[in-house]
């Protein structure tokens, strides 16, 4: 960097401003400034971001847009996204508060109408006072031939592979394969009641078996029901290559109004399987999904392993969940029965857009403060604005059309810090090297 006499200054800064754009932007000291300026401004986002994040406490805001996201546009707004038609391979059923004798009913009846594959999203990890009613689902679960049963895996590395599991009790899960149910999941800044929004899940995972002392994979469970009826799907999913997949949601079973795409796959209560109120197709060769959906449908308090996903209708201050596990995971089974995922933008693809982004805008910012020092802080603002609403209007319309995340945070906040932070670069860090450097000369 070059640095001018205090008796040249106002010379120089004259001259500055007669030059063209051309031949300011034919000078090296104009690239290598401005490349500085970037690597600076990035360094600042960095520390700020550190630094700031304790606090978090005094940001309301900040808090009740936790776990929203922008991209949620889509999914919520009949604007961005066409309703899409109910799923007809897949049946949820409602198990309610049954007993396990209850379970067993219906498992029974379920098996006797000959589905494609019952995925079991329950655990019974140790067994009742009541055993009879425990022998009587074991022996259900034992002459129902396709069934895949609970795993929720425990106790992950820093390498992200999971050191325990928990599974139901032998005598339930007998030789029936069993998959993993975890959900990826974030907090929704509402400590009360813990919930949690669920955007992504792990096509598969990896547990250190105790045992074998060996990695065993784990299908997740959405994948391995998937897998009954379209394996060449499930060979795609696996060809895509990503440790983690975005849920693309279809809809929701009975939500009380909190998502927009409302019932979109066919759910039966717990006394519409025990009562037979169903017709035979509804059943054959169909992927049945039992698990808890409230005591029944008119229960709209009960918030047990129930998430926030993209489709609900409150974007900011978010109070109840919409959607229960076992729907999370009939999305998951539509999206790889449809091959219709959603593709993001890698972390690593973000920073260097952002930081191409913001190189860009130093560049023509600093042109502007060289010649147009007056209209500085009202133009490059005026810029910044319209490039935020212009990565705004970017990442909903690429969402929309092409099922692709871009993720454009980094750059967003590149952009709106570049301004203020180019000033501080230009007006201190410039001048404070000239003012060192010119010390050292004397001495």
């Amino acid at each position: 960097m070059s640095c001018t006499t205090t008796e040249g200054e106002k010379l120089i800064a004259k001259e500055k401003k007669e030059l063209t754009i051309k031949q300011i932007v034919s000078q090296k000291a104009y690239w290598i400034k401005s490349f500085l300026a970037t690597i600076f401004i990035f360094l600042f986002m960095g520390f700020a971001g550190q630094f700031l994040a304790i606090f978090d406490f005094l940001d309301p805001i900040g808090e009740a847009l936790e776990g929203y996201e922008i991209t949620d546009q889509v999914f919520s707004n009949p604007t961005w996204r066409e309703v899409p038609a109910a799923e007809e391979d897949i049946v949820i059923v409602n198990i309610g508060m049954l007993p396990r004798r209850g379970i067993a009913e219906q498992i029974n009846i379920i098996n006797s109408f000959g589905p494609k594959v019952i995925g079991l999203d329950a655990n019974f990890r140790t067994l009742k006072p009541d055993t009879l009613g425990d022998m009587m689902l074991a022996d259900a679960l034992a002459n129902t031939p396709n069934i895949v049963m609970y795993e929720k895996l425990i106790d992950p590395n820093d390498e992200g592979i999971w050191q325990d599991n928990i599974l139901p009790n032998p005598i339930f899960v007998q030789d029936h394969p069993t998959a993993s149910v975890n959900l990826i999941i974030e907090d929704a800044g509402a400590q009360q009641y813990n919930f949690k929004t669920c955007r992504s899940f792990f096509p598969r995972e990896y547990l250190n078996n105790p045992v074998t002392n060996e990695i065993d994979t784990v299908l997740g469970f959405g994948v391995a029901l998937a897998n009954y009826l379209k394996p060449e799907n499930v060979e795609a999913l696996f060809a895509r290559q990503n440790e983690e997949e975005l849920i693309n949601y279809k809809g929701n079973v009975i939500d009380f109004g909190r998502t927009r795409l409302g019932t979109r796959f066919y759910a039966l209560d717990v006394y519409d399987v025990l009562d037979t109120m169903f017709t035979p197709d509804l059943i054959k060769d169909k992927i049945i999904l039992m698990g808890f959906l409230g005591a029944d449908f008119g229960d709209s308090r009960s918030f047990e392993d129930k998430y926030f996903t993209p489709l609900n209708k409150v974007q900011a201050g978010r109070a109840n969940p919409d959607m229960f596990g076992v729907v999370v995971h009939a999305n998951i089974i539509s999206m790889i029965l449809q091959n219709d995922y959603l593709d993001n933008m890698t972390d690593y693809s973000s920073y260097v857009l952002a930081f191409i982004i913001c190189f860009l805008n130093v560049l023509l910012f600093t042109i502007i403060y060289t010649k147009w020092s007056k209209w500085y802080d009202g133009v490059t603002k005026l810029i910044q604005l319209l490039q935020v609403m212009v990565f705004v209007f970017a990442i909903i319309l690429s969402f929309h059309l092409y099922n692709f995340k871009l993720n454009l945070t980094f750059a967003i906040i590149a952009v709106l810090l570049a301004g203020d932070v180019l000033e501080v670069f230009y007006g201190f860090v410039v001048n404070a090297y000239c003012w060192i450097l010119s010390k050292l000369k004397k001495n």
